[in-house]
């Protein structure tokens, strides 16, 4: 970004490429993500640089209001003052710094606002160093080679060899033209780029170089007569290159054209009737700047703003606007087109095992072969996560949607391998039609979208078409939402308890805790009713703040009956632990209520350990430094390694119901049980059986060395009296375990 206009008054003095001290040039480095500035210095630290910093657009302008800069490295978003707005400071006051914008937008208005304020290069993050590297040197160089060009400049007033050796060396083509268009100068340049000596071009029209698609603009740009600020400026033409010519740089390239008029006075030339003297056209005097690299990289960031990087398709700005293209084709034609929602069942669970590179691993395959089950015209888009559109134009009938959904859901049933991981994925399809299920664009991706989410209620794998009955029941999920807040602000949720008993005493040594719902209308509802809703619709949050003060009130009470050794297991939502407050609410609680946090034990499920595994450590092995133990839900359903027990601090297994509801003879063999309870005693840790119904289970968990049970044989869930009623029962009271269920 070059100012070399004059000064105004209350400006600062202009701007000149300036060396440190050292002769060093002068860098400043504008982020306000401090892990990104500090990478970014290090990265530029020891290459010959001066560096200065700035975590703030403010920090920034005091910076460069203070001290001169060659080049500015700058972040766009930042915290107060904007990067545009800095590029326009640095417009205005006439600072003399080429920018390079860093950032992570991903809208084209953001990269068209930066090269529009003349920024140098636009890098989109994350960048490659290498890149980065490569951009700070050309740009550099660039300020050595202006400067050059300036001070052969000063000397071009003395010395005619000297002008020549400039426009030769120019990196624009320099060139004149006659009043017919035909060259009579051009320099060095155009044969560097272009491949046409000189003498091949003196003499010749214009029109030669010229692009067929761009001589009409051409004819009017070469033709300039203009002398003043009217003159044609930064008009872009593409030029011919001859074949085998131009450095190998290609046989089309396109230029900037700067273009001004120059005048002769007609001395000696006078009207027959001696009238006064006028100037007369001579020719065209005009620079035409090698654009063609820039012009790539626009295309580039255009196609990136409407384009998925990760899978290349359309996004959903591009998306919107075919189908809303296709919309208005359809209305004209009076014919039907689909849009389809599509979302991939299961594939978090993948992308939280085998993690994110996996997944994207995943998404790309996925999005490829549903691009193979496509017609041609049709329009697949990726929304964002695991989700897809779709918009199919001109239908003959809704069985043309039905086939093509049907196509989806079978190309998604062959395995994917991911680096020899075997991995199978479904998908869910919600379909809408035009015009019978919505005539604009939001409508149709509303109603696709209720499609799609009534054909994951309904058990995944499948397509549906919209009906506005699903309507209905999407007012239904608003209505349980807005009455399941109500229900946390009126005290309509209650904590069951159900026992855990020593199998051997046939004693109460723990007890469960199962979240109840008391709903004004339906009567009691289990907590699987009501917690995965809250789960997608973020109501864990508050509902678990709920849940431990309601069981710090209810430890109270068992504190007071005499109870007080009782230890109790919060079984709380991933998104809960993940929360960044979690532990302070939890000591908080601790406090407030007079609770000893040897009483608590935490438990979590493998997918906890999977999600974040070194921020899962950090918050359990917080925990256990403040007293309270840790337990490991479900053990054996996830696909964790056995390492995490040795990594997370456990003290507690839990065997899934699941396992236990496959014991059906006293003498059978199930290995898996074996294995889980092998596994607990070699790392000493305790064991609970989980979903105990029948005798059977009963003498198979005890006879192989699992001696704490629960389920239906025992205890169904009791309120919390009735509980504290066994309680009091019991000769010896130990481990009270609480969960969410």
């Amino acid at each position: 970004m070059n100012a070399h206009n004059a000064m105004f008054p209350g400006e600062l003095a202009p701007y000149s490429p300036t060396l440190d001290t050292d002769g060093q040039p002068r860098l400043l480095l504008v982020d306000d993500e401090p892990r990104l500035l500090s990478s970014l210095y290090e990265l530029l630290k020891g290459r010959g640089y001066s560096l200065s910093t700035a975590s703030s657009g403010s920090e920034a302008l005091a910076h460069l209001s203070r001290l001169r800069f060659d080049l500015v490295l700058l972040d766009l978003r930042l915290p107060d003052i904007g990067g545009h707005e800095i590029m326009d400071f640095i417009n205005e006051k006439g600072i003399d710094a080429d920018v390079i914008v860093m950032s992570g937008e991903v809208g084209i208005d953001a990269a068209i606002g930066a090269l529009k304020r003349g920024a140098y290069d636009y890098l989109r993050k994350p960048y490659a160093r290498e890149e980065l590297l490569a951009t700070v040197a050309n740009a550099l160089k660039g300020r050595r080679l202006a400067l050059e060009n300036e001070r052969m400049a000063t000397q071009l007033e003395n010395s005619e060899k000297m002008y020549r050796y400039l426009v030769d060396s120019s990196p624009d083509i320099i060139y004149t033209l006659n009043h017919e268009g035909r060259f009579t100068f051009v320099n060095d340049r155009a044969y560097q780029l272009l491949g046409y000596a000189r003498d091949e071009l003196l003499g010749k029209h214009y029109s030669v170089l010229v692009h067929e698609e761009d001589l009409e603009r051409a004819r009017y740009v070469f033709n300039e007569r203009r002398v003043d600020d009217r003159a044609s400026r930064n008009v872009e033409l593409r030029l011919k290159c001859r074949n085998g010519g131009g450095g190998g740089n290609g046989h089309e390239r396109t230029f900037n054209n700067t273009l001004m008029t120059i005048s002769l006075n007609a001395i000696g030339i006078h009207v027959p009737d001696q009238e006064v003297k006028k100037l007369e056209f001579f020719g065209t005097y005009g620079v035409a700047r090698d654009i063609t690299d820039r012009k790539r990289a626009e295309e580039v960031i255009s196609y990136q703003a409407y384009h998925d990087i990760l899978t290349d398709l359309p996004n959903r700005i591009l998306f919107k606007d075919r189908l809303g293209l296709a919309v208005i084709q359809a209305k004209r034609k009076k014919t039907e087109l689909a849009v389809m929602f599509i979302d991939l069942d299961r594939f978090k669970l993948v992308n939280d095992t085998l993690g994110h590179v996996k997944g994207d691993e995943l998404l790309q395959q996925a999005a490829t072969r549903l691009k193979d089950c496509l017609r041609k015209g049709d329009t697949l888009a990726r929304q964002g996560g695991d989700e897809f559109t779709i918009v199919l134009p001109e239908l003959r009938d809704r069985d043309d949607a039905r086939i093509i959904a049907d196509k989806f859901l079978e190309s998604l049933q062959r395995p994917f391998d991911l680096d020899g991981h075997e991995v199978h994925i479904s998908a869910s399809i919600g379909i809408a039609i035009y015009p019978t299920d919505g005539e604009s664009i939001d409508e149709l991706l509303r109603h696709a979208d209720i499609a799609m989410y009534q054909v994951k209620a309904l058990g995944k794998n499948g397509h549906s078409f919209y009906h506005t009955s699903m309507l209905d029941v999407s007012h239904q999920k608003i209505a349980l939402e807005q009455a399941l807040r109500r229900a946390l602000e009126q005290d309509e949720l209650e904590m069951y308890y159900q026992p855990q008993i020593d199998a051997l005493t046939g004693r109460i040594v723990g007890a469960e805790a199962l979240m109840r719902w008391n709903h004004p209308t339906r009567g009691l509802l289990s907590a699987g009713e009501f917690l995965p809703f809250a789960e997608e619709n973020g109501l864990m949050l508050p509902i678990s703040d709920w849940m431990i003060g309601a069981l710090c009130r209810d430890m109270l009470q068992w504190n007071a009956s005499g109870t007080d050794h009782v230890r109790l297991s919060l079984n709380l939502s991933p998104q809960y632990l993940d929360r960044g407050d979690f532990f302070e609410k939890m000591r908080g609680a601790l406090v407030r209520y007079g609770i000893q946090p040897g009483q608590i034990e935490v438990e979590i499920t493998e997918n906890i350990c999977i999600r974040n595994p070194q921020y899962a450590i950090e918050q359990l092995n917080k925990l256990c430094q403040l007293g309270v133990s840790i337990a490991i839900d479900d053990f054996g359903t996830g696909y964790s390694s056995l390492s995490y027990l040795h990594r997370f601090p456990i003290h507690t297994v839990k065997i899934d119901q699941s396992f236990v509801k496959e014991i059906h003879e006293e003498g059978g063999h199930y290995p898996v049980i074996l294995a889980i309870i092998s596994i607990a005693r070699g790392l000493g840790l305790n064991l609970i059986a989980e979903g105990v119904e029948t005798e059977e289970q009963a003498r198979y968990l005890r006879a192989n060395g699992c001696m704490t049970m629960q389920g239906y044989l025992y205890y169904r869930p009791i309120p919390l009296g009735e509980f504290i009623k066994s309680l009091r029962t019991q000769p010896t009271l130990f481990g009270l375990r609480a969960v969410q269920a």
